[in-house]
């Protein structure tokens, strides 16, 4: 075996006397690395985009989310609050009621959701983040709430004037004949004290308000929610808080933490993930027909060695697999090079931008780039495969009655 592999080095090595064997054999490796180079910055490409994206959506999505398991809200019970002040894995929590509205200023309407959240909802997420006025001044009262940027540009709205009241208005539950005296719907009038601003789906989703105010818009008692929001101590594994809270919680909560919040957007984004990689991989297997060329080139180079090797005791089985592991270590070389360029070219990218998403912004934001082991570890083993695969085809040729 060791004078097989120590053949099929020197071969790697050797030059042939005709040129254009020397040519194909150096393209074969050329091919390897720059198409796995591609393979590899694309999917550290959508790596980064993924991470860039879900970051925008972590300014609302807390770490846990608890949710009834059938309705739209539920009572908060002092033996549920109590479970949660006495969980350690739960660092603060928060209570919040989300409800679909209707918003009026001054003959503008629009259509939104109010988010009705308690005095510890700054320490559950980062809204200090996100306000444009007055970051670390989180100001929700009876009589002020915060806007998405969106939603304030449209209606026009102004900060902490009565010139431009902010009317939100919820239809009441129910059936039944409505009399005169009766409105169907339940109204309140508020100004707004700060607008947010993330991305602008975002930004024209939420209207912010106290908790007290969205329970009485929505005609619920004191202590209904709609769900209740988790920050995790720190150094807590979110997969096994998730699983000891629903496991404390019982049948009637569902837990969910923040992938499965945005399930949507992660399906998305692994699939075009996916679909990427497998167009990416066909390119590497036309890139590999360089490679089965080049083997069936060097056996044809190298017959006269063929024949002598034959001569002094080698099977047919053995000359295949000199060629066999001349055609794995080009892979292997491919795919260390081809790795390693792609990581460079990354990592370059991250700590000196040269591509960005929006180069004639005021603000121009960086191509975000994620290197991450497993994407290393995919890129690797698929050239690794695929050119084993194309090493055993070239390898094949090798028929010592047709020398």
């Amino acid at each position: 075996m060791k004078a097989i592999l120590f053949i099929a080095w020197r071969y790697v090595r050797s030059k042939s006397s005709q040129n254009v064997i020397n040519i194909i054999n150096r393209m074969s490796i050329f091919v390897l690395i720059i198409g796995g180079a591609s393979l590899m910055i694309v999917l550290a490409g959508f790596s980064g985009l993924r991470t860039f994206s879900m970051s925008f959506s972590n300014f609302f999505d807390p770490d846990l989310k608890i949710f009834p398991k059938i309705g739209k809200t539920f009572v908060l019970t002092p033996e549920l609050q109590q479970l949660l002040d006495q969980d350690p894995t739960v660092a603060h929590y928060s209570k919040v009621l989300e409800e679909r509205v209707f918003l009026n200023s001054r003959g503008k309407n629009y259509i939104a959701y109010i988010k009705g959240v308690d005095e510890q909802y700054p320490k559950v997420n980062a809204v200090d983040s996100i306000l444009v006025i007055s970051p670390k001044d989180w100001l929700l009262s009876e009589d002020y709430v915060v806007v998405g940027n969106s939603i304030a540009e449209t209606l026009n709205l102004g900060l902490f004037t009565s010139t431009t009241p902010l009317q939100i208005i919820v239809p009441k539950a129910g059936k039944g004949s409505i009399t005169n005296t009766t409105t169907p719907y339940r109204e309140e009038t508020v100004l707004l004290s700060d607008y947010y601003q993330v991305t602008e789906d975002l930004d024209s989703k939420y209207v912010f308000a106290t908790l007290p105010l969205a329970q009485r818009l929505n005609g619920l008692s004191e202590n209904e929610v709609s769900a209740i929001e988790l920050k995790l101590s720190k150094g807590i594994s979110t997969k096994k808080a998730k699983e000891q809270l629903q496991a404390l919680l019982g049948n009637s909560f569902v837990v969910k933490d923040r992938m499965e919040l945005n399930e949507d957007l992660y399906k998305m984004f692994q699939t075009e993930n996916l679909a990427t990689y497998l167009i990416f991989t066909l390119v590497l297997i036309v890139a590999l027909f360089n490679l089965v060329g080049a083997i069936i080139m060097m056996i044809l180079d190298k017959r006269k060695n063929l024949y002598t090797l034959f001569a002094l005791g080698m099977t047919q089985k053995q000359l295949r697999s000199i060629f066999f592991l001349q055609g794995t270590i080009v892979t292997l070389l491919g795919a260390v090079g081809g790795v390693a360029l792609g990581l460079g070219i990354a990592w370059l990218q991250k700590i000196y931008p040269m591509l960005y998403i929006n180069p004639n912004a005021s603000v121009p934001i960086a191509y975000p780039m994620d290197i991450r082991l497993p994407e290393i570890v995919v890129v690797f083993f698929t050239i690794l495969i695929l050119g084993i695969g194309a090493s055993a085809i070239g390898a094949s040729r090798t028929k010592i009655k047709g020398l």
